[in-house]
């Protein structure tokens, strides 16, 4: 199955209904999702003195440059012709297998050496352009001696921009490099592409520190939650490709160089890096919902003191109403609330019970009862 590319920001869009091939299909079956984007193929050819950049109209094409000792780049974005991606399997020669792993976008990051060619599977995610969020897409690299074959699934969002300017601009050392050193410049601005989405979770957890302690609401409670599932996403794409790339880094390869290993180790510690940010910023998020928790508990605490402060005034001042409510005979005893009968009975009554209250809310001030009750107006 192809999975569209998606934005990760909706909780909803979190787990879409993934499909798979069915129980006991033939291995190396491919499965074209039908809203895949057009195939288009780019060509980039080039050593340290000449440089051609081409869109291949046919796979074929690219038979005359694989032969050559300059370094073919053959860049495959959208998965929507099977017939093409069929034949450019006959044109470099891929294993059944790699070809499904290619197509079918529901692996797993990993590395896997088939003698003659290598195969990296990773997973790229672009963010945003406004919001918090990001987008994810596979992208797979099949490593041969003197080509690279990667394959995207839309080229609408990729991180491959920069490298690609290093080459047609002949900046750094890559047009002096093999294919295998332009493997790693891809899949190092793979790994370096997740810094700019970890950077906007880090303003927005900043954000939402602030509206957890002063502002908490229901909404913010669903914005924690929703980054939480996020970041959870961004280490499952981080994750694998950490132990793929130690793999690659322990094991070794043929097709890669003593030096690339080098320039690997440092990819490495990007990778690193991204997830310990990944595990901070995860703990980060749940800390902040433990806080608003706390907040709304605390929030809660307050409304239900200063109702008891309100009804313990009221609650004298309710027993003194409740006795003058009685029924009453004077005549037959002095003692059956005689100021009932008193010119100033009602007057003094009130101020009786007006006495009481500011005797009660001094009380409570005394006693510091009324201080963090106060603050509750201004949530």
């Amino acid at each position: 199955m192809v999975r569209k590319l998606r934005p990760i920001k909706a909780v909803r869009k979190f787990y879409k209904k993934e499909f798979y091939h069915q129980p006991g299909t033939i291995p190396g079956t491919i499965i074209i999702d039908e809203n895949a984007e057009h195939t288009t193929i780019i060509l980039f050819d080039y050593n340290q003195n000449n440089f051609i950049r081409k869109q291949i109209q046919i796979p074929e094409e690219c038979t005359a440059y694989l032969d050559q000792e300059s370094v073919s780049w053959v860049d495959v974005q959208g998965l929507g012709n099977p017939d093409i991606l069929q034949r450019l399997g006959k044109v470099f020669d891929l294993h059944p297998l790699v070809l499904e792993d290619v197509v079918n976008m529901a692996e797993r990051p990993k590395i896997e050496d088939y003698e003659d060619q290598l195969l990296i599977i990773s997973q790229m995610v672009v963010p945003m352009s406004q919001n918090c969020g990001f987008y994810s897409e596979q992208v797979s690299f099949v490593l041969g001696k003197h080509y690279l074959l990667t394959v995207q699934e839309e080229p609408e969002h990729d991180c491959f921009e920069s490298v690609r300017v290093r080459i047609d601009k002949s900046k750094g050392i890559i047009r002096k490099q093999g294919a295998d050193y332009l493997a790693y410049a891809l899949l190092d601005a793979i790994i370096d592409g997740f810094f700019p989405v970890l950077e906007l979770y880090g303003e927005r957890l900043e954000e939402l520190e602030e509206e957890v302690i002063f502002n908490p609401t229901r909404k913010t409670l669903q914005q924690i939650y929703q980054i939480r599932r996020e970041l959870l996403q961004l280490r499952r794409a981080i994750w694998p490709q950490r132990n793929a790339i130690s793999s690659l880094i322990r094991d070794g390869s043929e097709l890669i160089g003593a030096e690339v290993q080098i320039y690997l180790r440092d990819c490495y510690d990007h990778a690193v890096q991204v997830m310990d940010m990944v595990e901070n910023y995860r703990e980060l998020a749940s800390g902040l919902m433990d806080v608003y928790l706390s907040a709304v508990s605390n929030k809660m605490n307050e409304i239900m003191k200063l109702l008891t402060v309100i009804s313990s005034i009221f609650i004298p001042l309710t027993f003194v109403a409740g006795i003058y409510g009685m029924n009453f005979n004077t005549e037959t005893s002095p003692y059956n609330m005689p100021e009932l009968n008193w010119y100033w009975g009602y007057p003094i009554c009130l101020a009786v019970m007006a006495a009481i209250a500011l005797g009660l809310l001094f009380f409570f001030w005394r006693r510091g009862w009324l201080k963090n009750s106060s603050a509750i107006k201004h949530n």
